[in-house]
């Protein structure tokens, strides 16, 4: 791995090791905040964020930083998003993690005029870390890979049905479901990317499209060969996190023909 990837894992590692992994099933009373409806927040969101912020401030001078929770404290912060800027999620899948269930992850990801150009994501408990660069393919601790389906048929398709209208919902029964063994989606993006790259999963669509959640593994699963646009086919860009795109925002697959043939189920 280059020096910047061995200098963003270990600041993955050191955020783990300090603020995460020993809270996780130990969350004390006081620790988890809501910022609306099942969108918990936990001591360690703020303090991973705090932290990344800090550092990479320090790694990039005058690059600024889009964190989740900052953009919950001022929306303006998403502003930052047309230019470079670094984008966090410290935790991702906060809802697990508050559970102490087991799916949960940090994305980081750099972006220049509204396109990511490097991600990271890293999964604490298993120690894996995705990373890629714009053109330079997609790699797992530092081993290059392409991204396989699972060959099961019908494949094998997560969706998403938590911000779905009931239209919507009656669209994925009528059209998805006789076509594809569906199943649940783990809540965190930081695993859903993986899944689809390593053969667990073929498809998986999003509705809600935010950055942090997206920027790294969208380009850390094209660079792998799989395939994850728009429903309206066009690239993914982080400032255009509220475009709408169809019905159902984001669709990634494990290779482009599976998602071509998703996309025209869901247009018959």
């Amino acid at each position: 791995m280059s020096a910047l990837e061995d200098e963003i894992l270990d600041l993955m590692k050191f955020a783990s090791e300090r603020s995460i992994l020993p809270r996780w099933r130990n969350l004390g009373e006081g620790d988890v905040d809501m910022k609306g409806e099942d969108d918990p927040v936990t001591v360690a969101d703020k303090e991973v964020e705090e932290f990344l912020t800090d550092a990479l401030t320090k790694l990039a001078p005058g690059v600024p930083v889009v964190g989740e929770e900052a953009v919950h404290a001022d929306p303006s912060v998403m502003d930052r998003l047309s230019d470079a800027c670094w984008i966090i999620d410290p935790i991702d899948g906060t809802s697990n993690y508050a559970a102490g269930k087991e799916t949960f992850g940090i994305i980081v990801a750099l972006a220049d005029a509204g396109e990511c150009i490097a991600g990271w994501i890293y999964d604490p408990l298993k120690q894996r870390f995705c990373h890629t660069r714009r053109g330079e393919g997609a790699f797992v601790n530092g081993e290059k890979i392409m991204a396989r389906t699972t060959g099961q048929e019908p494949p094998v398709t997560a969706i998403s049905r938590m911000f779905l209208t009931e239209e919507q919902e009656a669209m994925v029964d009528a059209k998805l479901a006789p076509h594809y063994t569906l199943v649940d989606i783990p809540r965190c993006a930081a695993e859903q990317y993986p899944r689809l790259a390593l053969g667990e999963n073929d498809i998986s669509s999003f509705k809600r499209t935010l950055p942090w959640d997206h920027a790294a593994g969208v380009l850390w699963l094209n660079e792998a060969g799989g395939k994850c646009v728009r429903t309206d086919a066009t690239p993914y860009r982080v400032d255009e996190h509220d475009k709408p795109a169809g019905k159902i925002g984001l669709v990634g697959a494990s290779s482009p023909q599976i998602w071509d043939e998703f996309m025209a189920r869901l247009a018959g």
